[in-house]
C-alpha cells in the first residue's frame, strides 16, 4: 500500500432528471459526491449514471446510517468489507449494479481500495474491477471531519430546493410541464403573480421559469418579490412550448454545482453542427427539437457516444434543425440547452 495521501472532501451534486423522447423519464436526484484530490470521484467512472448513498431524498435515519457506515462505525453492508460508493439513481438496488470498494482503517488513516462493479453479493475483481482507480489513503482527521459535518448540521447534505415556480400565459403547457417535473421528482407551482406570497414560501423555490409570452414588467415584478424575500433563485427564459426542452432548461438551472465540477461545460449549435465541451471522459447524447410552421414538435436523436475531455464538433442533420430548433446535450449528471443559430459556433 502506497504511503501517498489523497485529499478527501464532499460536495453537493445533481443527477439531472429528464423527460425522454420515447415517453420515459429519469428521476432527479440531489446527493453528496466524494471529492478526491479536488475532483469528483464519479468523474473517473466515464459512463456511469449513478449517485452516492448520501442522497438528500432518503429518510434522515438512513442518511445518518450511511454516514456512520462510511466512518466504519458499523459493520460493512457487503461481504469482504465492501461498501457501496455509487448506486442506481432510480432504485438503489444492488441487482441494477453498483460501484463498491473496500473501506478500512490503517492506524488513524482511512483507505478506499479494490473498486469494482458489483451486481451480486460478492465482487469479482478479476472481471469487474476498476483498474487504475485507487487505492486512496485519506488522513483520518480530514476524512472524519468531512463526514461528521453532515451529521452536526454544519454542512447541508445537498441542495434541497427542488421546487420551481412556473409563470406563463399558456395554461395547458404549464400544466403539462408541472406534471412532468413532478414525475421526475421536482416540485412545481403555477402562477402569474408572486406579489403577496410569503417570503418563507418564496425562499423554498430553486428556480423561476418564464414563458415566452410573459412581458418584461411582469418579469421585473416577480424578480422584485424574490429579491425582497432574500431568495436566491435561478431564472429560466423558456425557449419554446416543448415540455422536454423546458424540463432540460429547468434542470440546468437547478444545478448549482461549480462549473469546474461539471462534466458538461458548454454547448453551442448551428445549422450544420454542435460544439460540445466536456471536462472529463463521459457519454454524451444530443437531441434536436424542432417546431414546424404549425407549432408541431419534431424530435430526433442526433448523437450518442463517449467524448474525451475538450471541445468537440458534432455534425447535425440539417433536416433536424431547420426552422425554429433547439439542441439538448446530456451526460449522466448534467444537461445543457442551446437554440440553433446561424453562423459558426464559438
Amino acid at each position: 500500500m502506497s504511503g501517498a495521501y489523497a485529499t478527501f472532501g464532499l460536495a453537493p451534486a445533481t443527477r439531472a432528471g429528464a423527460v425522454l423522447a420515447d415517453g420515459g423519464y429519469r428521476i432527479h436526484r440531489d446527493f453528496v459526491d466524494f471529492v478526491v484530490d479536488g475532483r469528483p470521484l464519479l468523474f473517473q467512472l466515464s459512463d456511469l449514471d449513478a449517485v452516492s448513498p448520501l442522497a438528500s431524498d432518503v429518510p434522515p435515519a438512513i442518511f445518518t446510517a450511511q454516514v456512520r457506515s462510511l466512518l466504519l462505525e458499523t459493520e460493512a453492508p457487503l461481504p469482504d468489507g465492501r461498501y457501496v460508493v455509487y448506486g442506481c439513481p432510480e432504485c438503489a438496488d444492488l441487482a441494477c449494479g453498483a460501484v463498491t470498494a473496500v473501506i478500512e482503517r490503517a492506524g488513524d488513516d482511512f483507505i478506499w481500495r479494490d473498486f469494482a462493479w458489483q451486481t451480486d453479493e460478492r465482487a469479482d475483481l478479476e472481471f469487474n474491477g476498476y483498474q487504475g482507480i485507487g487505492p486512496f489513503r485519506f488522513h483520518g482527521p480530514e476524512y472524519r471531519a468531512a463526514l461528521a459535518a453532515l451529521l452536526d448540521g454544519t454542512e447541508p447534505p445537498a441542495a434541497p430546493r427542488r421546487r420551481v415556480l412556473l409563470i406563463g400565459a399558456r395554461v395547458a403547457v404549464l400544466a403539462k410541464l408541472a406534471a412532468a417535473l413532478r414525475t421526475i421528482g421536482v416540485g412545481a407551482d403555477i402562477t402569474r403573480d408572486a406579489t403577496g406570497v410569503s417570503a418563507e414560501e418564496l425562499r423554498g423555490y430553486g428556480a423561476v421559469a418564464f414563458g415566452r409570452a410573459v412581458g418584461e414588467p411582469e418579469r421585473a415584478a416577480v424578480r422584485a418579490a424574490f429579491e425582497r424575500a432574500g431568495a436566491d433563485v435561478a431564472y429560466v427564459d423558456g425557449l419554446a412550448p416543448i415540455v422536454p426542452l423546458l424540463v432540460a432548461q429547468i434542470e440546468h438551472a437547478l444545478d448549482r454545482s461549480p462549473r469546474a465540477r461539471r462534466r458538461l461545460n458548454a454547448l453551442a449549435a448551428v445549422d450544420g453542427e454542435a460544439a460540445v465541451e466536456v471536462t472529463s471522459p463521459c457519454r454524451v447524447s444530443l437531441t434536436a427539437y424542432r417546431l414546424d410552421r404549425l407549432y408541431r414538435t419534431h424530435v430526433r436523436e442526433v448523437f450518442d457516444g463517449v467524448l474525451e475531455p475538450g471541445r468537440h464538433r458534432v455534425p447535425l442533420d440539417a433536416r433536424a434543425v431547420r426552422g425554429e430548433s433547439f439542441v439538448v446535450a446530456r451526460t449522466a449528471g448534467g444537461v445543457l440547452v442551446a437554440a440553433v443559430t446561424h453562423g459558426k459556433p464559438g
